[in-house]
């Protein structure tokens, strides 16, 4: 038995009747688990579990910087691209003001900046002629200082706002606007599985666009098939360009966590996690088909993806975010 504290994007791949199978016949594990945000678990004072999952490279050494005596042991187990996912009519109106197209399937941002200027300059819905939608063009995420989707959306919108990788002089100018970005949210989600859980309940009207993982809608398309059917034409995938790698490193804090390393990177549990859960590996020998999916839009590879901000910038918009996106 081990015990940790996992990403909500892992619980239903973690919850496979499947993926428990082969860990306990190949590796003798069970696992136990409770649910939080990447950067909210890295920041807790407490570790006494076996292991912790969160949703970034960066959580990891935020949890390495809060917790220098310890000595742990890290691996990525799965890679996703952060996306964003929307509705139909919205998409038809991105089409038409030359935001985003269509390549090889795939729904492609290709003028992110200019839909973040939209968004900075308040851009109203009706403006683009989405009548049926109130209010300003925004894109929903989840808590920047709880939940690792909404804390590497900012890490790209503040890429995107330079124009290159975000530095410490090259960022300070943009922090307002990414204060004035978050802040019209409102209230943000502490869970990327609890805001995708309310963009595909709420509907188009409250949740236009959201930021969210990859892996999520191949997910939901397997693990909910007759909710799908429902929804398949009316939701979509876009891929902004460029985006972000969200990398989900498993952080051993003990031997049995180790040993759960060891298991993940099984390559039976990795085809799981991609045929099932929609989690790209990168293992080798590991093929990551689109076809498998059986969900239209989803690209082979993930290309133009811009680095992340570094350790010490990420902390910086972090600390100037604070739970609903207003200043400190």
């Amino acid at each position: 038995m081990v015990r940790g504290v996992i990403g909500g994007e892992k619980v239903a791949f973690l919850e496979s009747e499947a993926v428990k199978q082969v860990l306990a016949r190949k590796f003798g594990l069970e696992v136990q688990f409770s649910k939080a945000g990447s950067i909210e678990m890295a920041k807790e004072e407490k570790t006494d579990g076996d292991f912790l999952w969160p949703s970034s490279e960066v959580a990891l050494e935020l949890f390495k910087a809060r917790h220098p005596e310890k000595k742990v042991t890290a691996q990525v187990i799965f890679n996703t691209p952060l996306v964003l996912y929307s509705w139909d009519i919205v998409v038809k109106a991105l089409e038409s003001h030359g935001l985003i197209e269509k390549r090889g399937g795939a729904f492609i941002v290709k003028d992110f900046k200019g839909l973040l200027t939209m968004i900075v300059d308040g851009t109203k819905w009706s403006d683009l002629g989405v009548d049926q939608l109130y209010g300003k063009v925004a894109i929903f995420s989840t808590d920047p200082n709880k939940s690792n989707s909404g804390y590497v959306f900012a890490g790209l919108v503040a890429d995107m706002l330079v124009g290159d990788v975000a530095d410490e002089q090259s960022v300070e100018p943009v922090l307002p606007v990414l204060k004035t970005l978050f802040a019209r949210l409102g209230y943000l989600e502490a869970s990327s599985s609890d805001l995708f859980e309310n963009y595909l309940r709420m509907g188009v009207g409250s949740k236009p666009v959201v930021v969210g993982y990859e892996n999520q809608l191949v997910e939901f398309s397997l693990q909910h098939q007759d909710s799908w059917a429902s929804v398949r034409d009316k939701v979509a995938i876009l891929y902004p360009v460029p985006t972000v790698w969200s990398s989900h490193p498993l952080i051993a804090l003990t031997d049995g966590g180790k040993r759960l390393i060891e298991a993940l990177q099984d390559p039976e549990v990795q085809r799981l996690a991609w045929e099932q859960h929609g989690f790209r590996t990168g293992m080798i020998g590991v093929k990551n088909d689109p076809s498998v999916v059986k969900i239209s839009g989803i690209p082979e590879s993930i290309e133009k993806v811009i680095p992340l901000p570094s350790f010490s910038v990420m902390s910086r918009i972090g600390e100037t975010l604070d739970a609903k996106g207003t200043p400190k």
